[in-house]
């Protein structure tokens, strides 16, 4: 009975050694955000694998794919090595401007990150994306200012004039 168990044993550690053995994850991440990109425009995030959350992972091919919300169109871009082990670059270039999600694919087991989504702005030649005039918009709120300090003051002058008798 007793090599009965000492091989149950013995059969069970050998089968979860050989799983554990075959584990491992690995945390991404990337930087910078796409805050102000453009469509049409080439967006380089820096994406990096860290087998363990620690030790930098080289020869790997993330992959960052971009999914618009809209449409559900979805792109996928290839990151390259640095000269940094563990941190890639991806060349992105959004199509269209809208909101986007973004997937990042390590190329190690299932380390995966999801972001998003992010809005995309149209360009120079989509016109929609100019900046508001800041000088005009000063003026008119230093003139709504004084505005409403007279009509203040003009109320409260009426106020102070002594009744005639």
């Amino acid at each position: 009975m007793r090599t009965l168990i000492v091989l149950s044993a013995l059969a069970s550690a050998l089968a979860v050694s050989g799983a554990a053995s075959a584990g491992g994850w690995a945390t991404v991440g990337f930087a910078p955000l796409p805050d102000g990109t453009q469509a049409g425009e080439t967006w380089r995030p820096e994406i990096t694998v860290l087998q363990h959350g620690r030790t930098p992972l080289g020869g790997l091919q993330p992959t960052l794919t971009i999914h618009d919300v809209g449409s559900g169109e979805s792109r996928s871009f290839t990151a390259s090595a640095t000269a940094e082990t563990g941190v890639y670059e991806a060349l992105v270039v959004f199509p269209t401007s809208g909101r986007w999600g973004l997937e990042v694919e390590s190329g190690f087991g299932d380390s995966s990150v999801t972001y998003g989504p992010v809005t995309i702005g149209s360009g120079p030649a989509g016109g929609d994306s100019r900046p508001v005039p800041v000088v005009p918009v000063l003026a008119a709120a230093v003139l709504l200012t004084l505005v409403a300090i007279g009509v203040l003051g003009a109320r409260r002058l009426r106020r102070l004039t002594p009744a005639s008798r």
